[in-house]
C-alpha cells in the first residue's frame, strides 16, 4: 500500500452552474447572483457558468445584448466574487468586437477579489450542417479568438474552451502540456447532438489528458426554439463522472477534487511524457 501520508493534499471544491439563460439579461444576473450564492455556501471557491450565461438569443439581438471586457458587467459580478470570495468563471458573455456586426464569445474569469483574471475568445465556431436535424453558423456573428489560454489560480492552472472546442482534441492537448490540470468546458451544446457525443468527448478529454474537467452546460430551450443539451458534468482524471445532472433546467454540482491526482495519474500513464512528437509534423 502506497504511504500517502506525507503528501501535502492539494483539494478544492468546485461547482457547475447548470443554467436555462434567455434573453433577460436581468433574470439570467438574477440566476447566476442565487447559484454562485448556493455554491460558496456549499464550500465552493471555485464557480462555474455556462456558455451564453449572461444572454442566450439571436444573432438579431446581439447589438443590444452585446458587453465590454472589462466593463460595467464584469464589474458588477466583480463585486459578487468579491463578496462572495469565490473565482467566478462566466462561461462565455457576448463581446463587442472592432468589426462590424461581429462579436466575440468570451470566457471572463473573476478572482476572489474581483479582479479580471483571464479572458478566452472563442477560437472554434459552430458551423454545422446535419441535414433535417440542426444548421447553423456561429461565424456569421461571431468572430474567432486566435490566443489559447491557462488562467493561473494558483494551484488551480485552468485550460479555457467554450463548447464546439470540446471536438478538437489538439488543443486540449495544447492546454495540458502548458500546464493546465483542470480543464473548463462552458458549453450551450446542442440537443440534437448532445445526446451522442457530450458526455463520451468530456470524458475522453479528461482520459487522454489525466485532467479533471469542469462543464457547466446550458439546459433548454431559447426564445428562439434552439435546444440545448444541458448535462452538466465534473470529471476526474480517471475519467470518472464525479458529478452529473439529470434534470432539463437548473441545477448545481457541487464535488472537492484533489489536483494532486493529476501527477498521480500522469505517472501511471505518462501520457505526456511519451509522445512522439517529432513524428507528428508539428501537430
Amino acid at each position: 500500500m502506497t504511504n500517502r501520508g506525507a503528501d501535502i493534499k492539494r483539494s478544492i471544491t468546485v461547482a457547475a452552474a447548470q443554467m436555462t439563460s434567455s434573453i433577460d439579461t436581468a433574470a439570467n444576473l438574477a440566476a447566476i447572483t442565487r447559484l454562485a450564492t448556493d455554491a460558496a455556501a456549499a464550500g465552493a471557491s471555485y464557480v462555474q457558468f455556462p456558455e451564453y450565461c449572461t444572454f442566450y438569443g439571436s444573432p438579431a439581438r446581439f447589438a443590444q445584448a452585446g458587453e465590454s471586457v472589462p466593463g460595467p458587467l464584469t464589474n458588477l459580478l466583480g463585486e459578487l466574487a468579491r463578496s462572495l470570495e469565490i473565482t467566478l468563471h462566466l462561461g462565455s458573455v457576448l463581446e463587442h468586437s472592432t468589426q462590424t456586426n461581429q462579436f466575440f464569445n468570451t470566457s471572463v474569469v473573476i478572482g476572489p477579489t474581483g479582479e479580471l483574471v483571464a479572458t478566452y475568445r472563442k477560437v472554434h465556431l459552430f458551423d454545422i450542417d446535419v441535414p433535417g436535424e440542426v444548421a447553423f453558423k456561429e461565424s456569421d456573428a461571431i468572430a474567432a479568438g486566435e490566443t489559447l489560454v491557462v488562467a493561473d489560480l494558483g494551484t488551480l492552472q485552468l485550460g479555457l474552451s467554450i463548447c464546439f472546442d470540446l471536438r478538437f482534441p489538439e488543443l486540449y492537448r495544447h492546454l495540458a502540456i502548458e500546464g493546465a490540470n483542470v480543464l473548463a468546458v462552458p458549453a450551450a451544446f446542442s440537443a440534437v447532438t448532445g445526446p451522442a457525443h457530450w458526455s463520451t468527448l468530456l470524458r475522453a478529454r479528461a482520459i487522454e489528458n489525466h485532467v479533471f474537467v469542469i462543464a457547466a452546460a446550458r439546459a433548454g430551450a431559447s426564445n428562439e426554439g434552439l435546444a440545448t443539451h444541458g448535462h452538466s458534468m465534473i470529471i476526474d482524471p480517471w475519467g470518472t463522472v464525479l458529478a452529473e445532472s439529470t434534470t432539463p433546467g437548473e441545477d448545481l454540482l457541487v464535488a472537492t477534487i484533489d489536483l494532486d491526482e493529476v501527477a498521480q495519474r500522469r505517472r501511471q500513464i505518462n501520457v505526456l511524457g511519451l509522445r512522439r512528437s517529432e513524428l507528428y509534423g508539428g501537430h
